[in-house]
């Protein structure tokens, strides 16, 4: 993963990224969220009606940054990509203060004991309205229409925005990093056949929840899906050497990494042999891993 830049960073003020999408930075950042999570505020700015999707972190600070970016239009929906932490409790309080509906992904409360490196999920989200594949939100001069794209996490969405050939990834393609896939609801199989659904889409560009936009997303997508490929092609070689423990490919297939980054990688790479014993190329005997 890069290194987070140095401050200032455009925390809590509205930048418009293009004419219908303003982007609204949240308090949050961290080695998993980079700068932040990113809001977008989707609707013309001098238009009646907008969207808000990924409110983000329950922040008073940033909900008043998101309400400013609003400004006198009516939201008329708060979309939420996924629930993890960082993206999806401002929508309740949002909801309170605007009297819009919280719609887009399912709820999803995961009961694990397993170490957990990326943000927990969001227990509090009680969507009105659950989009299902294909599924549209309109206002004026905007139409968002949702992308089922599990693998991140079983409930993820992305939202296309029509009028632009936009695409808002929540945490499914990132402007910084790769996304990372923890089992048991992240799922490196219907990972992989997202990447594969966005790749036959023609989005122009990506609006992800952390980084910058993503100019050539057909390109990226191609390179995340060899990356992960090549990922598989290294446990295999590594399984092939000998049977071992998740902490044992670490050192092998993750040269130099930030400590603190450790236990994302041990997921990811959890999620990879899960992956490879559903299709009957490892398997499993306590905590060892070996070839079949």
């Amino acid at each position: 993963m890069p290194p987070i830049p140095p401050k200032p960073w455009p925390t809590g003020l509205a930048d418009q990224v293009e004419p219908l999408v303003t982007r609204v930075l949240a308090p949050n950042p961290s080695p998993y969220t980079y700068t932040g999570t990113q809001t977008y505020v989707v609707g013309q700015l001098d238009g009646p009606d907008c969207a808000v999707i990924d409110p983000g972190p329950n922040e008073s600070a940033h909900i008043e940054a998101i309400l400013a970016a609003v400004g006198e239009r009516k939201v008329t929906a708060i979309m939420c990509t996924h629930t993890h932490r960082d993206h999806s409790p401002a929508a309740a309080p949002l909801s309170e203060k605007t009297g819009a509906p919280v719609v887009g992904c399912a709820p999803l409360v995961l009961k694990t004991n397993l170490p957990r490196a990326d943000e927990a999920f969001d227990t509090s989200y009680e969507p009105d309205r659950v989009l299902e594949d294909g599924e549209q939100m309109r206002g004026t001069g905007w139409t968002l229409t949702a992308v089922a794209t599990p693998g991140h996490t079983s409930n993820h969405l992305c939202f296309a925005l029509e009028e632009s050939g936009s695409l808002f990834t929540g945490d499914h393609v990132m402007g910084w990093s790769t996304s990372v896939v923890i089992p048991p609801d992240g799922d490196m199989g219907d990972y992989m056949a997202s990447l594969e659904k966005l790749q036959a889409r023609e989005d122009t560009v990506y609006h992800s929840a952390h980084g910058e936009a993503i100019t050539k997303p057909r390109q990226l997508v191609r390179g995340m899906i060899g990356h992960r490929r090549q990922r598989e092609n290294q446990i295999l070689r590594l399984l092939g050497e000998e049977a071992r423990r998740v902490s044992a490919f670490i050192p092998h297939m993750y040269k130099g990494l930030d400590e603190r980054l450790i236990p994302a990688a041990e997921m990811s790479v959890t999620a990879h042999l899960i992956d490879l014993e559903k299709r009957g190329l490892a398997t499993k005997e306590g905590e060892i891993w070996r070839t079949v």
